[in-house]
């Protein structure tokens, strides 16, 4: 998955969860839950979907580097990368 498919996959899976958010807004190193005002729950239905959209599962300490949009691409990029 090359960066920039991944960064949309990330904002559509946030627009899909959180309608109404203004994602034009959100800068690369903004951290989804101040940015966006994001409860726990929104927060796991977005994980639970990215991973959907993927094809592989998200554990628990994967969920820290998916709180931006930059370490969530990151994050995306280098997992299709290694086949995990």
């Amino acid at each position: 998955m090359k960066r920039d498919e991944a960064l949309d996959m990330v904002k559509e899976s946030l627009a899909e969860i959180i309608p109404d958010a203004d994602l034009t807004a959100l800068g690369p190193d903004d951290k989804f839950r101040d940015a966006l005002e994001i409860d726990s729950l929104d927060f796991l239905s977005f994980i639970e979907l990215l991973g959907q959209r993927t094809g592989f599962r998200i554990e628990d300490e994967d969920t820290p580097h998916l709180t931006t949009l930059a370490d969530s691409a990151d994050f995306l990029v280098a997992r299709t990368a290694d086949g995990s």
